[in-house]
């Protein structure tokens, strides 16, 4: 009976240093919280919001690339009326000069 006892007592000794010597159990992963439909639809209504204003993004800047454009237009149309205006007002004043002669 001792024996039984002592074998028992070993046996239960090396399955306790056996327990705490192994690895810890892996905590277990919570599962990922279900969306409720309003939390669904206040996502999406967000990304709509995101995709509206991205267009009137570039809606804004497709309209200031055509004023640019128009604008260069305007620049280059005046550059000319200036130079043709310097041209005739140096033609009028040489005139005037051989006029004088």
């Amino acid at each position: 009976m001792r024996r039984i006892r002592l074998k028992t007592s070993v046996l239960l000794l090396t399955l306790m240093v056996a327990g705490c010597a192994s690895e810890p159990a892996a905590p277990t992963k919570p599962a990922d919280k279900i969306l409720s439909g309003e939390q669904m639809l206040r996502d999406s209504q967000g990304i709509a919001q995101l995709g509206s204003r991205w267009q009137e993004g570039k809606q804004m800047v497709e309209r200031g690339q055509v004023m640019q454009r128009e604008g260069q237009a305007k620049i280059d149309e005046g550059r000319n009326l200036v130079e043709e205006g310097q041209k005739v007002m140096r033609e009028s004043e040489e005139g005037y000069k051989n006029i004088k002669q």
